[in-house]
């Protein structure tokens, strides 16, 4: 979403600017009744209402074949962002929206589900996500506020495991994976977790959904935004090819964000912004970044 142009801003506006505009001409009158038309011409020059911004500008880049597709930046003071498109939370959110085996899911509501850690299971119930590290800071950003940071609001994320499974769904027994954060000052939330696994049917990915604050990530219904993250091709091919993970690597050669059934109706703009940048490898782990637009 792009910010709004000033003539779409209502009848409010309008009187406001007419006034500034009647205010200005008033001084200039006052100026030049006291001699101060050398004053008036140099004032002339000016950029008058519009003027200049000192706000800092990020720019973002896009690298193909890489597996590097944006930078991630905190946001602040930024003009180069866009609202994230909304996406479908799946059938595996567990965010009070849908059953698991019988039960209404929403691990939202769980004690210990505030964490930045994500890979083992919790409240009461053990293991751990065996996987190639990851991690992955959310850089949250106000598209009507020159992509100004989000502080203290609250992300969920989820994804499924290296087998392509789902904590509470295909794994009744496991709630690993999942995880809830709140953005600092800087807008951003950290998630320590391991890249995802690739399924029949889908591109590589995690979910997210973001809310006001930590007290409303509690239920779906409070939601801002529901999305998604598409995983850079270069590094799932990497990672695939390294071992660990069970058919993601011919189920992934099956698949690209284009025939998706999700990213698919996305734009090329979009699918950039949405995959975040990594660095790292197989062997040592990745460690990256992603940029999520909201309009508020």
């Amino acid at each position: 979403m792009h910010g709004t142009d000033d003539h779409d801003r209502g009848l409010a506006f309008d009187l406001q600017t007419l006034e500034r505009q009647l205010l200005a001409r008033r001084r200039m009158l006052g100026m030049m009744a006291m001699g101060g038309g050398a004053l008036l011409l140099n004032a002339c020059g000016g950029s008058g209402d519009s003027g200049s911004s000192a706000a800092t500008t990020t720019t973002t880049t896009t690298t193909t074949g890489t597996g590097t597709t944006g930078t991630g930046t905190t946001g602040t003071g930024s003009t180069a962002c866009a609202a994230t498109p909304t996406e479908t939370n799946g059938p595996y959110p567990a965010d009070g929206s849908n059953m698991a085996n019988g039960v209404l899911s929403n691990i939202l509501n769980t004690s210990g589900v505030v964490r930045s850690d994500i890979r083992g299971s919790f409240g009461g119930l053990s293991g751990t996500a065996a996987g190639v590290p990851l991690t992955l800071t959310v850089n949250l950003v106000n598209t009507n506020a020159s992509c100004a940071a989000l502080a203290d609001y609250a992300i969920y994320a989820w994804h499924c495991d290296a087998n392509g499974l789902y904590s509470l769904y295909d794994l009744p027994q496991q709630n690993y994976l999942r995880g809830v954060q709140a953005t600092n000052a800087s807008g951003q939330a950290t998630f320590t977790t391991i890249f995802p696994g690739c399924y029949a049917g889908r591109y590589p990915h995690i979910h997210f959904e973001v809310y006001r604050s930590l007290s409303a990530a509690t239920n779906y219904a409070n939601r801002l935004l529901v999305s998604q993250f598409a995983m850079p091709a270069a590094a799932c091919t990497a990672v695939y090819a390294a071992g660990g993970y069970p058919n993601s690597a011919s189920r992934f050669a099956q698949t690209n964000t284009s025939s998706d059934n999700v990213f698919g109706d996305n734009t090329a703009a979009q699918i950039a912004a949405m995959t975040p940048a990594l660095s790292g490898s197989p062997s040592a782990g990745y460690t990256g970044a992603v940029t999520v637009g909201l309009a508020v």
